[in-house]
């Protein structure tokens, strides 16, 4: 299967732009492209040249010019002969599983956290698909059936890492590793502002000093329902503010692959220099992270970029 039969699903319900494909795609659980602008306008381009799609390009007066891509009677046919083929069997691609078979080299205490690693992950997917699928996944909602399949295909990717949860447990039972970390004691509390909330924290038992802290964080806050996280700068280590340690690129990276928006409050500037400092100031260029002096700003961000 190719991404252009997705965006020929898509098409088939409403007519869209290229950002709005992009966004729909990455929202999705199942649909598994990275689909980045190279990817959706090159396969848009080809589905243009095939007579499948057309385009319509909508002047605003305030806005650049966006272009409108609709589905063809043709594109329609192309989508309804790929629908009933010969399905595909399923792929299993999980680059866990290769680490895995090349893991007896470990100690137990390395193995441990081998599976400890990887079983948060699944832990914090779990959360992530069930939090989306809450908040309402997209879906064209066009009749009873179709609503149910799509509820169905939801339910499939959350029974997916249910099932790797457990194989996880049977994994650590058959070769007697138990899991002995203990849970860090984040300090949080969720701030409710009426349309919007945040999951606030301000310390920690001991100061957040792993990858795993950060999926504690993500955690807490699709149990919350919310996207949005206000970090404190005391809550965290001193590696986090030294880049040597890769720790603030870890945890931003597991920010944004989970799609949380985070705003650090810094009130001591000390801790602001050298290379962290080119990293604030590259980071406050976008949307996904930044930084601020008061909590105030943060949360005025927080809730008006979201």
């Amino acid at each position: 299967m190719s991404i252009t039969h997705a965006i020929l699903g898509i098409l088939s319900w409403k007519s869209v732009t290229g950002y709005d494909l992009k966004k729909i795609i990455q929202d999705s659980p199942f649909m598994y492209w990275s689909a980045n602008n190279n990817q959706i306008y090159k396969s848009l381009v080809q589905l243009l040249d095939e007579g499948f799609v057309t385009c319509e390009v909508q002047h605003q007066e305030s806005s650049p010019s966006k272009k409108i891509y609709t589905i063809t009677e043709e594109g329609v046919a192309e989508l309804k002969d790929w629908v009933v083929s010969t399905p595909e069997p399923p792929d299993l691609k999980k680059s866990f599983l290769i680490q895995l078979a090349w893991a007896d080299q470990l100690n137990t205490d390395e193995l441990n956290a081998l599976l400890t690693k990887y079983e948060e992950e699944v832990r914090t997917q779990v959360l992530l698909q069930k939090e989306k699928k809450l908040r309402g996944p997209f879906s064209p909602g066009r009749t009873a059936r179709e609503i149910y399949l799509w509820d169905m295909i939801y339910d499939n990717v959350i029974d997916f890492y249910k099932r790797e949860w457990e194989w996880i447990q049977k994994l650590r039972n058959e070769l007697r590793i138990p899991m002995e970390k203990e849970a860090n004691q984040l300090k949080v509390q969720v701030v409710d502002r009426g349309t919007k909330k945040y999951v606030e924290c301000a310390s920690a038992e001991t100061t957040l000093r792993t990858g795993q802290d950060a999926l504690d964080l993500i955690a807490a806050c699709f149990e919350n329902d919310t996207n949005l996280l206000m970090l404190h700068a005391e809550a965290l280590s001193d590696d986090f503010f030294n880049l040597r340690t890769g720790l603030a690129g870890e945890m931003l990276q597991k920010f944004m692959n989970y799609r949380v928006k985070a705003a650090l409050i810094i009130t001591n500037e000390r801790v602001v220099k050298g290379r962290f400092k080119e990293l604030l100031t590259e980071a406050n260029k976008g949307n996904d992270f930044r930084v601020f002096g008061s909590a105030g700003e943060a949360e005025e961000w927080l809730l008006n970029f979201s």
